[in-house]
């Protein structure tokens, strides 16, 4: 991770971490990086999540393009996948989110995409940071008529809603979903894109107040969602994050459907269409040992990254491969989007359902789920670093991956935006992983808290 960026971004705790100064001085040094200084206005977007602060930074980040020339197009209240396809159909420069996420409301981030809709490489991530922090470039200052303008968008909602229906083959006619908008992003979108597919719309969290944003709700806090989809015999639901750039399910029973079996049943269906490039699947680390072996079973080849969909599609863009994702949903069909895409993933899923007359309980056995656990521990700054150096936790690590042997994995990593260490542990025996997961946690709480 940069000194700035993280996994996702710049992320930070509003007007305390990431304050409108720091959110000015990134606008200038995107504009300076990501534009062409031939010409005298670039165009950049600027597209915003539900957060009470998103506003305050959108005016900060405009002003900060603005003040090196840039002509800036706010597009409103967008998911992330929305500012990612939108800098392709308005001929911008580049494109700017300002979200958090799955975070809570008290966050806010900004996720910058170059002119071709994809999120920026470390190299150019590392030149915006040389320039904030360091000072490496001075920003020009231009005054008179070489000072950049703001304009609205008028039609995004539109355009971005038609884009993810032309991705659809097979209409939803006659089905009745449950949709959690997380009271973000999708909020604005939704219902529209799914009642337009033919759907009977169920909507939950789609009121957001400025602090609601995945308070107790979306792909974060999936609970509701399940007992709702049960409860009133829907078929399936569907939850996003806060920006609506990940997806998860519930199938008609009332369980959750995650990453992992979204990505075997998109991807067993890829394949039977002959869609599926190179017949494989991108994931990561983290991704469940029952997705290997589901590619294993089908005659699919399985390639996996670091934690974090810019990695993922790093890995496709490299090896000509069209689909991938994460299994906390964040899933990537290159041929429709350039980014993780929710509502784009619940499309695809549904009409996945519709068309072969199935139940989704049914299609997700296509993967068995090998038991995993996850625990979180808070650690300082300081600790971060250390983790990568102190003794007793890499020994704690390796004692239990030598008790796991090959019937199970350990991953043990650090947060991209949180200050935390994440210890994964995978494995036959829920109860042994656990004690395993929290006997390793328990070591890195000593050392490194």
């Amino acid at each position: 991770m940069g000194r700035l960026f993280g996994t996702d971004g710049v992320r930070g705790i509003a007007n305390s971490e990431l304050t409108c100064e720091l959110a000015m001085n990134i606008g200038r040094a995107a504009a300076m990086v990501l534009t062409d200084n031939n010409r005298r206005h670039p165009k950049i977007l600027i597209g915003k999540d539900t957060r009470l602060s998103s506003d305050m930074l959108e005016s900060a980040l405009t002003a900060g393009l603005c003040s090196v020339g840039a002509n800036v197009v706010q597009l409103g209240v967008v998911p992330t996948p929305a500012v990612a396809y939108l800098v392709g159909k308005y001929k911008a420069d580049a494109g700017v989110m300002l979200t958090a996420s799955h975070n809570p409301c008290e966050f806010n981030g900004i996720k910058i995409f170059s002119g071709d809709g994809y999120k920026l490489p470390d190299a150019l991530e590392e030149q915006i940071e040389a320039i904030v922090l360091d000072h490496a470039q001075k920003p020009a200052s231009p005054v008179g008529g070489d000072i950049g303008s703001v304009s609205a968008a008028e039609n995004t909602v539109r355009d971005y809603v038609d884009h993810i229906k032309s991705t659809v083959p097979f209409a939803l006619d006659g089905m009745k979903i449950g949709i959690d908008c997380a009271n973000g992003s999708a909020s604005r979108t939704a219902e529209k894109l799914f009642t337009e597919l033919g759907a009977e719309c169920h909507m939950l969290a789609n009121r957001p107040n400025g602090v609601n944003v995945n308070d107790n709700c979306g792909s974060t806090h999936i609970e509701s969602l399940m007992c709702f989809v049960k409860e009133n015999h829907l078929d399936a639901g569907v939850a996003f994050d806060g920006d609506a750039d990940r997806c998860l399910a519930v199938d008609e029973k009332g369980q959750l459907v995650d990453g992992d079996y979204l990505m075997a049943i998109c991807a067993a269906d890829l394949k039977s269409r002959g869609k599926l490039n190179k017949n494989t699947a991108v994931g990561t680390i983290m991704t469940n040992m029952g997705f290997n072996r589901f590619c294993e079973d089908n005659g699919l080849k399985f390639a996996a990254t670091k934690v974090g969909d810019r990695y993922v599609l790093e890995e496709m863009l490299l090896e000509g491969y069209n689909f991938g994702g994460e299994q906390s949903g964040h899933i990537i069909f290159l041929d429709f989007a350039t980014t993780g895409d929710g509502e784009l993933t619940a499309a695809q899923l549904l009409s996945i359902v519709h068309r072969r007359g199935a139940q989704l309980s049914s299609l997700a056995t296509l993967m068995t789920r090998y038991p995993q656990i996850m625990v979180n521990v808070d650690i300082s700054a300081e600790g971060k670093l250390r983790f990568y150096t102190d003794d007793k936790v890499k020994a704690s690590i390796e004692q239990a991956k030598q008790k796991l042997g090959e019937n199970g994995r350990v991953v043990v990593r650090p947060s991209g935006t949180e200050p935390l260490l994440r210890v994964m542990i995978e494995g036959e025996d829920p109860d042994y992983i656990s004690a395993l997961a929290n006997s390793v946690a328990d070591v890195i709480r000593e050392r490194l808290a």
